[in-house]
């Protein structure tokens, strides 16, 4: 694997957009004071993830962005891109050609892209781990480094034959299979507890389902109960019902009896009533008849007595 190229838009001196290609082997960068040599180091540095303003040579992260000058005014975003030759299989990537690139805006803003697809910066941190390359790697190593190398404490040094000899990264992972490890422990303490609270709730829930059933079993036994006494009251509603029905029909039956009896003792009121007038009339006719006959024999006498004298 080896570095092909180096791309630069706005980053720190380089306004315009700047391609240096490389080829395999030693490349020396020359140039003059301030033409920008250290830039395109910091430019490979900060795009592999650097976050030291310091080591940026910078106060803030914003001022990598193109800050103008006399002819040209300040930019507002920074992008650097790297493409590194992975022919050989070094990076864990199914690509002989990987693109690294790093954009950051005025705002603060930062974006992090492998071969063009968004990712984080974790994700090339991982990617570059024992390879030697990185921010925290010995392949970038500027003025004064070395002597801090040698001057540094045996752990340091330690930690750099670990990184050359591709022992740093297991031991990364290591360390982060040891903060999951802690956590899953720690998840499952909080879901020993989580357990506990939820058995304690289910005996609960088990003494208020006892609970609950008893009441249902009583509730069904009232609700038999109250169906056989109602049937009950049905059956002898429904016999006290038939005789009231049958007490009815007989009274009918005798008020139908008796209104025929009335009806027929009307009728000969009736008949009676009419005889009688035929008899008053047949006896006042009677009586006419005896007061004329009276009348009559009044005269006779009255005749008789005359010729008698």
């Amino acid at each position: 694997m080896y570095l092909r190229e180096v791309e630069l838009i706005g980053f720190k001196s380089f306004a315009d957009r700047t391609v240096i290609s490389f080829n395999p082997g030693i490349t020396t960068i020359v140039g003059p004071n301030g033409s920008g040599k250290s830039n395109i180091l910091d430019a490979i540095r900060w795009v592999l993830g650097e976050q030291s303003s310091r080591e940026l040579r910078t106060v803030q992260m914003a001022d990598v962005i193109f800050n103008g000058n006399e002819n040209r005014p300040p930019l507002g975003m920074a992008e650097v891109t790297i493409t590194l030759d992975n022919h050989d299989g070094t990076l864990p990537l199914d690509y002989n050609e990987v693109q690294i690139t790093r954009k950051v805006y005025r705002s603060g803003e930062g974006e992090y892209f492998i071969n063009k697809s968004p990712c984080r910066l974790k994700d090339i941190v991982e990617l570059f781990l024992d390879t030697g390359i990185g921010t925290d790697s010995y392949s970038i190593i500027g003025q004064g480094k070395i002597d801090l190398i040698i001057s540094s404490h045996p752990e340091d040094r330690r930690e750099l034959f670990e990184e050359v000899a591709g022992v740093l990264k297991y031991k990364s992972r290591r360390k982060v299979a040891i903060k999951k490890i802690e956590l899953a422990e720690q998840n499952l303490l909080r879901l020993q507890d989580v357990i506990a609270e939820i058995e304690r709730q289910l005996r609960s829930l088990k003494r208020q389902a006892q609970i609950a059933q008893r009441y249902r079993n009583l509730q069904c036994k009232l609700k038999e109960i109250e169906i056989r006494n109602a049937w009950f009251t049905y059956n002898q509603l429904q016999g006290n019902i038939e005789d009231e029905k049958y007490l009815l029909n007989e009274k009918k039956k005798a008020y139908e009896e008796l209104s025929k009896t009335i009806t027929l003792i009307e009728t000969q009121q009736e008949e009676l009533y009419l005889k009688r007038l035929d008899y008053e009339k047949e006896v006042a006719n009677q009586r006419d008849e005896l007061h004329k006959i009276e009348n009559d024999m009044a005269k006779l006498e009255n005749e008789l007595n005359i010729h008698l004298r």
